[in-house]
């Protein structure tokens, strides 16, 4: 089990943000599993959905997250499916979003340096919930490089924005 987040132990650069959680049915438990780290680690989160275990569709809770963070550069987030495939689709629709599937630390530290991930990804029948906290604490922890990823990511915007001006 990995150990508490600590600030005074990590990068300088990284300032935790406050965290927005959601899932569907197959993502539940790994959830609250994720909460109760987050709780453990002072860590700020609103819990966006759902309240239980029961069957509802990936792409509300996935959509309800990427639209507010899409609004909001201020939050970061973490969705869980049961693959995690599904959440991707949906949250990657949203711009300003930049969502990263992982499930080992390697893609956690690197969805962040390279990618600036704004929203972990993760699946709760793939990931088990004590690799899914290292990998959160990884996330949470790792800074965003800069440098020649930042031209990257702005190519990104530019083809977002190409799309949605029907340019592409």
């Amino acid at each position: 089990m990995p150990g508490k987040v600590d600030s005074n132990a990590m990068n300088r650069d990284v300032k935790i943000r406050k965290i927005l959680l959601a899932s569907d049915h197959g993502g539940f438990e790994l959830k609250e599993e994720i909460k109760s780290f987050l709780t453990q680690n002072a860590v700020p989160f609103e819990d966006l959905g759902p309240a239980n275990a029961d069957a509802v569709d990936y792409p509300d809770y996935g959509a309800k997250l990427a639209a507010t963070i899409s609004a909001d550069d201020s939050l970061n987030g973490i969705v869980i499916c049961g693959t995690g495939i599904g959440m991707s689709i949906v949250v990657n629709r949203f711009p300003k979003v930049r969502g990263t599937l992982c499930s080992d630390l390697y893609t956690a530290k690197l969805c962040r340096q390279h990618n600036d991930s704004n929203v972990l990804i993760m699946g709760g029948r793939v990931v088990g919930k004590g690799l899914a906290c290292e990998i959160v604490e990884t996330w949470l922890q790792t800074a965003f490089e800069g440098g020649r990823h930042t031209r990257r990511l702005d190519k990104i915007d530019d083809i977002q924005n190409m799309l949605t001006k029907g340019e592409l």
